[in-house]
């Protein structure tokens, strides 16, 4: 296995490369894969595939979010990394910033369980549907609060994989992600000029060798 960690490519770090695994360090405002539409074309994928050209997705942050990513080399490795996203043993960690004070729970940890679907009429947009929704957890803890500024910044691990799961749980529970356009409304938009969730920490076995791998990634905010 070659490594090139610390390339970069396009603006993207390069934390870890080898014949099966990519693992990426991604900045907010970038696609994961290309969206619709001419102007939507240039994404992580895209960037990395002019490197390395058998690179496929495995898993996606949202643009707004930063950190760390995967890729597969080739549909073997993607098939087997799909399968441990399927199987829930690839641990994730994120830290975020959020409006007001929250209040450290009793445990260590916090859980928030919602259920989480597609805002049809509003799409890309998801909401809370106890009806229909799919199960949908967000544990969390308290790392620390900044009374002046309103705001306590917090560690998330998500133990299912919605799309914007993270961001509509803390919506939900009244403590909106800073900066974040699509739940937080005019006021939390306009505390930072981007979203303040950050993908830190990924742990996962590789999908060739099966040899325990942790990655971190200093957050930027």
């Amino acid at each position: 296995m070659q490594s090139s960690a610390g390339d970069v490519l396009g603006g993207l770090k390069v934390v870890y490369a080898d014949d099966a695994l990519l693992v990426l360090d991604k900045p907010a405002g970038l696609l994961s894969v290309p969206g619709r539409g001419a102007d939507k074309q240039d994404c992580l994928s895209a960037r990395v595939q002019r490197r390395y050209p058998d690179a496929l997705i495995a898993h996606r942050l949202d643009m707004a979010t930063s950190g760390l990513l995967l890729m597969a080399r080739g549909a073997e490795a993607q098939r087997r990394l799909s399968q441990c996203f399927a199987g829930r043993t690839v641990g994730k960690r994120y830290v975020a910033v959020v409006d007001g004070l929250l209040a450290a729970p009793e445990q260590d940890w916090g859980e928030i369980d919602l259920p989480i679907s597609v805002d049809w009429p509003n799409r890309p947009l998801r909401i809370i549907d106890p009806q229909s929704g799919k199960p949908s957890v967000t544990r969390w803890r308290v790392l620390s609060r900044n009374e002046a500024q309103q705001t306590t910044r917090l560690e998330l691990e998500p133990v299912t994989g919605r799309s914007h799961q993270l961001r509509l749980h803390l919506q939900a529970i009244g403590h909106a992600i800073v900066g974040d356009a699509l739940y937080g409304g005019p006021r939390i938009q306009a505390m930072a000029e981007r979203l303040l969730l950050h993908a830190s920490v990924i742990e996962l076995k590789h999908p060739v060798s099966g040899q325990p791998l942790r990655f971190v990634s200093a957050v930027p905010f």
